[in-house]
């Protein structure tokens, strides 16, 4: 038994791994990590764009691909491979744990993220393409995202709600599942969700920003911004899953979409490089960790539920940075925009390094 296990069989956290490559699929490396204790993947757009850009992995896939298809058709397809593996290799422990873990996440094309009938249009798309139960599609948390996730919900998808930087976005997704399970007839038990909660970036804007200011009290708060907002994200999730409203639900089956703790490798190296999971352990959560930081936790992580501790202290520490002047609102409005923008560079600067390819090959 590892850390990760008991993270997950003392603490009722589940860790997952924030990687997926064809390597790691081949080598067997991520069936170790599930031996070890990982019970998901998630990736991203920038995530498969060092993965297909950064090795030759996938260059016999995509030559033959190029008979048939256009370069974006065989970069979804060399997608779908990966994915279709993983989804292979989690499936285990998605059958132990009752449908409960053993997921896979895939994002949509970046492009759609403002786009909420296209979201949908894909999302049905990717899980007619698996029928897999253990897929989760991935909608950024965008106010049309969130329209898509309801949507979705309601016709029994499963979701990964990404790119989650504030607590009132992080209130209408949870809306959002709600009600698209509430429109939804009969059992519940088969749809999964997960509420992606973006924690270290949000300290990186918000540190740049009390540097900016630069007084003793600002500069004190730094470091601190993220870990306090992810804490009351948790004291939100576990007031709107209880009560009537979701005892009904879950008198039908209805699991909790539960929060998954995303960005959690530190990026200030003057901070533990532990920070955003040692601090954010609890029940019917999610870490979705990189693999250093899954290597660190093997080694050192903490195994103690610690993200319920210091709610009051949490709600003080965001006040004060409100009141230095920096409102917390206009920092997740900024940490979506890049966020969004971000994957979009990466995508396309993987199709056109795709399209220099099939050049090359074709010439």
């Amino acid at each position: 038994m590892t850390r990760l296990h008991d993270l997950y069989d003392q603490q009722g956290q589940s860790p997952w791994i924030d990687n997926l490559t064809r390597t790691s699929l081949r080598s067997g490396h991520l069936a170790g990590l599930v031996g070890d204790g990982i019970r998901g993947v998630t990736s991203n757009p920038t995530i498969f764009q060092k993965a297909v850009a950064g090795s030759d992995d996938y260059d016999e896939q995509f030559q033959s691909l190029l008979r048939s298809r256009t370069v974006d058709e065989a970069y979804w397809e060399m997608v779908f491979y990966d994915i279709a593996e993983a989804l292979a290799v989690l499936r285990p422990v998605h059958e132990s744990s009752a449908g409960g873990d053993g997921f896979v996440s895939l994002e949509l094309a970046p492009s759609l993220a403002h786009d909420t009938a296209a979201s949908v249009e894909a999302a049905r798309h990717f899980h007619d393409r698996f029928a897999e139960p253990n897929l989760l599609v991935k909608i950024p948390g965008t106010v049309e995202g969130v329209a898509a996730t309801q949507t979705m919900i309601a016709e029994g998808c499963s979701i990964n709600v990404t790119l989650i930087f504030s607590l009132p976005r992080y209130a209408e997704v949870i809306e959002a599942y709600l009600a698209g399970l509430e429109a939804r007839s009969g059992d519940l038990s088969d749809i999964a969700s997960v509420a992606s909660f973006f924690v270290s970036r949000v300290d990186t804007e918000v540190d740049r920003r009390l540097d900016a200011i630069g007084s003793p009290e600002a500069l004190a708060l730094r470091g601190k911004a993220a870990v306090a907002q992810a804490k009351l994200a948790y004291s939100l999730f576990t007031e709107r899953f209880s009560g009537p409203r979701w005892e009904a639900l879950a008198a039908r089956g209805a699991r909790v979409q539960r929060p998954l703790w995303a960005s959690t490798s530190t990026k200030n190296p003057a901070y533990p490089e532990l920070l955003y999971v040692d601090s954010l352990i609890g029940p019917d959560t999610v870490n979705t960790m990189p693999d250093a930081t899954v290597a660190a936790f093997l080694d050192h992580g903490t195994l103690a539920c610690t993200v319920d501790a210091g709610v009051d202290e949490a709600g003080d520490t965001l006040a004060r940075i409100e009141d230095l002047g920096i409102p917390m609102r206009d920092v997740a409005e900024t940490l979506e925009q890049e966020g969004v923008a971000s994957f979009v560079k990466s995508f396309d600067e993987l199709i056109q390094s795709l399209q220099d390819k099939a050049s090359d090959l074709t010439a």
